[in-house]
């Protein structure tokens, strides 16, 4: 390929909104020959590599975006340190098919399970599947709201936990919430009814709700909308901090 065409073919692709191809023809241009590549092959080589880039730099973006804690996956979740948890039904959620019906996911257990972690790694699957993602604590979300309503922006600060396709939401159950404040909790997941999946973790059971939100009729209408299309997984196994930190005691006493 002579210079004069490569110098035309970089500054189109440039145009184009396609760095990448600008940047990698010379190497595509040389794989196609150690490959004998006819024309259609070698679209089709540029076409799906200038995909798969534009995937990446999509679901970076997302994940800067997501507010995620961590980036960490299934795979770096230790079942075997949680015997009781089956891991089919974590990796049925996985599929994702709940979130393309818009339905929730609840993580459900005491503090240091790995309930975070799941939920985090159910995020990143759907966010490199092209799902937006967003993550908050309850607490944080409550607060956030509060500070809205007072400055009169509450419809605004409503639509960032409503846009995502997923909203993330750690930590239920940590601190009681008054009425007024549960009310706004309910106004995100009534408004996200069917229109958006939830993902949660709580250390308290539905049944514990009540003393949560402050107000057994207003739990029960928030667990109305949540739980009508949800899976619910309970992990009831040992603490992963505690076990750490207790390694790292026995670890000290040997030295010592």
């Amino acid at each position: 390929m002579s210079q004069l065409v490569t110098a035309r073919i970089r500054s189109t692709a440039a145009k184009l909104g396609l760095p990448h191809l600008a940047e990698s023809l010379n190497q595509y241009v040389e794989r196609a020959e150690e490959g004998k590549l006819g024309y259609l092959d070698f679209l089709d080589l540029v076409l799906a590599e200038e995909l798969a880039v534009r995937d990446d730099r999509r679901f970076r973006q997302g994940l800067r975006l997501s507010k995620l804690p961590h980036h960490k996956t299934l795979d770096d979740y230790d079942f075997s340190f949680q015997p009781e948890l089956d891991p089919r039904k974590v990796k049925d959620l996985a599929t994702l098919s709940f979130i393309e019906a818009k339905a929730n996911a609840a993580l459900l257990g005491p503090p240091g399970v790995g309930k975070t972690h799941l939920a985090v790694a159910l995020a990143v699957a759907a966010c490199r599947a092209g799902f937006s993602i967003y993550f908050t604590t309850l607490d944080d979300m409550v607060r956030q709201l509060k500070t809205a309503e007072a400055a009169g922006r509450l419809t605004s600060k409503l639509r960032s936990y409503l846009r995502p396709s997923v909203l993330v939401v750690d930590e239920v159950g940590y601190q009681p919430l008054e009425r007024a404040e549960a009310n706004l909790v309910f106004q995100v997941i009534s408004k996200r009814y069917e229109k958006g999946s939830i993902i949660l973790t709580s250390n308290k059971t539905f049944s514990e709700w009540g003393q949560v939100f402050g107000d057994e009729v207003l739990a029960t209408a928030i667990l109305d909308r949540l739980l009508h299309h949800c899976d619910v997984i309970a992990i009831n196994g040992p603490s992963y901090r505690l076990k750490n930190r207790l390694a790292a005691i026995e670890r000290e006493t040997d030295v010592a």
